[in-house]
């Protein structure tokens, strides 16, 4: 398989997952009690998942390129890799479903964070892996050599995130409102000139 058909399906999948996202934000019913700026307002757990996942799933997306943009081409671990990589962002729909659905129903909002937040969890363990595969042991597949410091530096950016979603999914038994607010400020932190500093194209 060529470079460019993996790219292909991976961009049809993530585009997918994130457009898939805005369903989960429904529109309140005309006949429920209050007023509709109030029917609005108390939909904000589906706006701050909706938030936080979309963020996360366009850098995933930006640095997916950049990653795949590294490789002349890819061998059959390396697409087995990144079907595993897109099988946790198709997941990430319904893990925001369902935390902004159980955040504040008083119960089953402990696990619906840990949900969220292992999804995230998974994304990340699956995208480090997928990044050393093509860094350090696939580095013949590489279109030009990258100094091993700068591989290291590499990797190091793509697992930044893996320890605090560890952290927001063990601590979902605690708070699912301090995991949303952990991934959030993950999200943030990639987002961010600082955090992009393992996503720039190494020569």
């Amino acid at each position: 398989m060529t470079k460019g058909r993996l790219e292909a399906f991976s961009d049809g999948v993530i585009a997918v997952a994130i457009t898939l996202l805005v369903l989960n934000i429904m529109v309140p019913p005309p006949r429920a009690p209050g007023t509709l700026a109030h029917k609005l307002l108390a939909q904000w757990p589906s706006y701050a998942a909706y938030g936080t996942s979309f963020v996360t799933i366009g850098i995933i997306w930006t640095n997916h390129h950049v990653m795949i943009s590294r490789l002349r081409q890819p061998d059959r671990a390396i697409l087995l890799l990144n079907l595993a990589l897109l099988l946790w962002i198709g997941v990430l729909p319904f893990a925001t479903n369902v935390l902004a659905t159980y955040l504040k129903q008083g119960q089953g909002e402990h696990l619906a964070a840990a949900v969220y937040s292992g999804s995230f969890l998974l994304m990340a363990l699956t995208f480090a892996t997928l990044n050393h595969h093509i860094l350090f042991t696939k580095t013949h597949l590489l279109v030009t050599p990258i100094a091993e410091q700068r591989r290291r530096q590499i990797l190091a950016f793509s697992v930044a995130g893996v320890a605090p979603y560890a952290a927001a999914t063990a601590l979902a038994v605690v708070s699912p409102y301090v995991t949303l607010a952990i991934c959030a400020g993950i999200a943030v932190f990639y987002a961010t000139p600082l955090g992009s500093g393992g996503s720039e194209p190494s020569s």
